[in-house]
This record gives structure tokens, sequence and C-alpha cells, in this order.
């Protein structure tokens, strides 16, 4: 079977759960396999992708076979299949610019980013890399509030010619001008900022929809993250946490009836707990009004491995890009990007982006901004019946 050859930009727990995954999953058979969205995308399973390039910037991890390099600190993610066999990749040195952020310098080494003392990769070298390597997509793994380091490696994908997955808020698919730069190329990306599994965004925004169906008015709401990996300890900067702050609160209040004022809607970290490692803790709270402006409210707590969470989602969107480069598609892949990401190009509820990724994936659908007109009405409207036929 034909091997997905991807790149990765960024080595940090979410691409070492990818990797894990992908080993984990050999010699499993569907519908046994636990823990997938979909085993059978294009005829391609889990363990049907490689790694034909990696970069990062710690010295932990440049010069290192990247299986080796995935478990290396300050990585701290569940290790569900530690007997990762050689890859036969090197991790080379990328670009530094803003994916390290200065305050994490104040913290052991064991919980922050120790610079490697290569010097730095130039453009060319990164896209010459790229190319020889024979990847078809590079994944952006890079810390929050990497503006300037995503769209570098957003430019030498479009200069290697390969697609584009943006895993992290810096807005690349959802940006006019970034998503005309890959259509023009013929290239495809899906983005921005992947959701997880079933992590505090997707299920705020289904209970979002809930209270939306039975009709109750939110009235005001909130969700609290805490987390010990490096992801939050870069979040203590609020600096850099622009992008994703936009990104994750405007996940919710696309799913709302009516829009909240930003005094009554809070989405975003709330701190940096070290010993819970790559454990997540999110706490939800929607206040509401019921039949007769009765109040109520609703509090939950969710914990989640946070960095498994995300891989799986990521191993469909890495076989949807290559459904994609096979069919010769490029620029923004809407229907993935609404189903997999927080804030891609069109926001659209969860059940109408996941119906529209089925059609994706079985090639029923038709892509291009000409669609959202009626797209979401038409395909709600559907019964359960029409679209299991459809698809």
């Amino acid at each position: 079977m034909e091997k997905i050859r991807i790149a990765i930009a960024g080595l940090g727990n979410c691409a070492g759960s990818l990797l894990q995954g992908i080993e984990y999953y050999k010699g499993k058979e569907s519908p046994g396999a636990v823990g997938l969205m979909h085993w059978d995308i294009g005829g391609f399973s889990p363990c049907d992708i490689e790694v034909a390039a990696a970069f990062d910037i710690d010295k932990r991890k440049v010069g290192k076979d990247v299986n080796e390099a995935v478990f290396a600190l300050p990585n701290c993610t569940t290790v569900f299949c530690n007997n990762l066999p050689p890859a036969d990749v090197k991790v080379k040195m990328g670009r530094v610019l803003d994916g390290f952020p200065g305050h994490m310098k104040d913290y052991e080494d064991r919980y922050t980013f120790v610079l490697s003392d290569e010097k730095e990769a130039a453009k060319e070298e990164i896209v010459d890399t790229l190319i020889k390597s024979g990847a078809e997509m590079l994944l952006n793994y890079l810390p929050v509030g990497s503006e300037k380091a995503a769209r570098f490696y957003a430019e030498c994908a479009l200069e290697a010619g390969t697609g584009f997955i943006n895993n992290m808020p810096v807005f690349i698919a959802s940006d006019p001008e970034w998503a005309g730069r890959f259509k023009r190329k013929n290239l495809p990306v899906i983005g921005d900022d992947i959701k997880a599994q079933l992590g505090a965004t997707i299920l705020h925004r289904t209970l979002a929809d809930l209270f939306k169906k039975r009709g109750v008015k939110i009235k005001r709401t909130y969700q609290l993250n805490t987390g010990g990996n490096t992801d939050f300890l870069n979040m203590l900067n609020r600096s850099r946490l622009a992008s994703k702050k936009e990104s994750k609160t405007e996940a919710v209040q696309s799913a709302l009836h009516t829009r909240l004022d930003p005094e009554n809607i809070h989405i975003g970290p709330s701190d940096y707990v070290p010993w819970q490692k790559d454990n997540k803790i999110a706490f939800i709270r929607i206040e509401g009004e019921l039949f007769g402006s009765a109040p109520m409210n609703l509090e939950l707590r969710l914990s989640v491995e946070d960095s498994p969470n995300s891989a799986g989602v990521a191993i469909d969107a890495i076989r949807c890009c290559k459904l994609a480069l096979d069919k010769g598609r490029g620029g923004v892949l809407y229907s993935p990007s609404a189903y997999f990401m927080k804030h891609p190009p069109k926001q659209f509820s969860d059940d109408v982006a996941y119906k529209m990724t089925e059609e994706f994936i079985a090639g029923q659908d038709i892509e291009g901004e000409h669609m959202f007109s009626r797209r979401e009405d038409k395909i709600s409207r559907r019964t359960p019946m029409e679209f299991i036929a459809k698809t």
C-alpha cells in the first residue's frame, strides 16, 4: 500500500502522540480499533502514514531519529506505544523566529525548551529537505504565539509544493491572502487550530447547541483550562495568546443562538500546573434561562490527556489532505477544516461539518466558497436515511 509521507514542524507532545498512534494501530483491524473516528479514509488506514522529514529547535531532539526525539524532554505526554522502531529520519534544525517564548528561559530544562547550538536552517534548506524527502504535506505543531514562525513554514510548504495542515492558532487557512496563495499553487490547506477529539471546545459547542435546540437562552459562559505541558507554560505569556483566545472564543460563539457580549463570555487558559503534565482539566460553566425566564446553570469538569486527544483528529486531517492531493484539489479544504479545526474559514455547526466531511471522504461534495450561501440549511434538512443513502 502506498504510504502518506508527512513532514512535521515542532516535535512536541502532539507530534509524539501522533507518531505513537501510527505504530499503535499497526496490526489492528476495524472495527476493533478503539479511539478512531475513521479506520479507512480513501483506502488509507492510520498505519499508512510515515514521517519523511522533521524540524525542531531543541538540542535534545535535533540530530536524533524522529521516533527517539518524540520521547525527549520537555515532552511529557502519555506513553501508550514505547517501542517505536527507528524511522531513519533525523530531526533537522529549523528556524527559531518567535517559536521560542523568552519567558520560558526562567524554568528548569525539564519543563522548557533548550535551544540547539546548531545554526538555524535557511528557508532554502528547509524547502530542499521537503522536496528531497518526498513529503506530501507539512504539519505545523509550533507553540501558540509563533506567528512569524508559522508563516515561515507555510511559505516553505508553498515553495516546496506540499500541502499544509495548520494545527495551531495562527490564521493561515482562515486568512484570505494565504488561502489564495495555496489556491493559486493548487496545494491543499487545512486549518486553523486543531480541535481535540473530545476536548473542551467540542464539548462546549455541543452543550451550546443543546441549549439552543431546547430553547434555553444562554446569558453567560466561561471555559477555564489548566495543564502542565509546555503549551500551558508557553501561554503564561498572555501577549502570545491573542490568536488563541480569538480562535477558542469564536469556536464557541459560532455555536450560540445569539452571540454574547464580550463581558459575558470568557474562553481561555487559566493556569499552568506542572504536576498535571499533559493532563488537561477544563471547567465549563453555562448560565441560562428556561421557560418563564427561570434561571438555571450547568457546571462541568473534564479531564483528558491533551496530546492523544489532538492526534485522534490529526490522523484524519492527514488522510483528508492526501485525498485532495490525489484529486489535484488545491486551496482551503472547507469541509475538513470546519470539522477538524476551531477557526476554519467558515464555521458550521458540528453536525453539518460532520456530514460535509463524510461527503468529502466519499468524494460526493462540492468544495468552494460558492457553497456557503445555502449549504448548512440544505444539509441540515436531510433526514438520516437521506444522508445514509447519499454517503
